[in-house]
């Protein structure tokens, strides 16, 4: 494996990848992409090239002119608007584009439709409705986008008229249950091995801007039980993540992201290795996973650097 592509070069997850990477695989050669010219990414890769947004007719065109030109052996993409579209590239590099699979990704990105996958399994759910349907509400409860990544524009719904405004004004989003209590709030890394043994590891966390900023892991029966039915449930191959609370009824999942998370790299310095887990396994190689101290606490930082203009350009 000696060249890497990875999308979305500008998100922090795609730079955590990249610095995983090159701490662990330093004769790799990566190449990054992103729609955008003023961010980071150019710092993580050893090349970088702008394209098009993944909603683009000449999109895929592009990502496929780089692959062979750069004769690319593997494709990280990174986020949901690009998985959204992936398909066809996965079909044709299969083991080579490295995601959670097709089933995950059709489920994932769509917040509704995940609640309701999970809900099939005889799994508890948050009650979660599209934004039309306000006459159904309990509140307090949450306001979000239906599609998209993160933790970020997510509203509190105190009432009637918040609800009724908040309907009219972002159709296609979702009301959801307000999960309490909200220092109880999970994120779960799940890999499946292509033999079938699923990891998880648990790490109760604090968000800092949107991101998770403070970790502790933790061993939850409950969640281990719940995450390891999902994984099986949604033909998961490789790497997702689990959102959840532990209520007084117990763990209820909130979200799926169908990608590496922004944990990506904290849980690497674990020993929680996925992304290098998947990488191997495109290579052929069998992997084992490690057993990992419960209490350990993780902590986001963060660095500035000064550039070149020229690289910039």
């Amino acid at each position: 494996m000696k060249t890497i592509l990875i999308t979305g070069i500008g998100g922090d997850i795609a730079q955590s990848i990249a610095t995983i990477i090159k701490e662990s695989r330093p004769n790799v050669r990566l190449i990054g992409t992103d729609v955008n010219l003023e961010h980071a990414g150019f710092v993580f890769v050893d090349k970088f090239f702008q394209v098009p947004m993944a909603s683009s007719n000449s999109y895929l065109e592009q990502i496929r002119a780089l692959i062979k030109a750069h004769a690319v052996d593997v494709i990280i993409p990174t986020n949901e608007q690009e998985l959204s579209v992936f398909h066809p590239i996965m079909k044709e590099l299969e083991d080579r584009c490295i995601t959670a699979g097709e089933k995950i990704i059709s489920i994932g990105i769509d917040k509704l439709k995940t609640i309701n996958f999970i809900e099939s399994l005889k799994l508890p759910v948050p009650w979660t409705f599209p934004a039309e349907s306000t006459s159904f509400l309990e509140f307090p409860c949450i306001f979000k986008s239906k599609t998209g990544s993160g933790s970020k524009n997510i509203f509190i719904v105190e009432n009637e008229t918040d609800a009724a405004f908040f309907s009219s004004k972002f159709p296609g989003s979702i009301f959801q249950e307000l999960l309490e209590p909200a220092d109880q709030e999970v994120t779960c890394a799940v890999y499946r091995a292509k033999n079938g043994k699923v990891a998880v590891l648990q790490l109760l966390r604090k968000l800092t801007g949107g991101l998770t900023g403070w970790a502790k892991v933790i061993n939850d029966s409950a969640v281990e039980s719940m995450c390891k039915r999902i994984a099986k449930g949604m033909d998961l191959y490789g790497s997702f993540n689990i959102q959840l609370r532990i209520t007084e009824d117990g763990p209820k999942v909130f979200e799926i992201n169908p990608r590496f998370s922004s944990t990506v790299l904290m849980r690497h310095r674990l020993g929680f290795c996925d992304l290098l887990w998947a990488l191997d396994e495109a290579s052929g190689k069998e992997i084992s996973f490690p057993d990992i101290a419960i209490n350990q606490i993780m902590v986001r930082t963060q660095d500035v650097k000064k550039i070149d203009k020229s690289i910039c350009k």
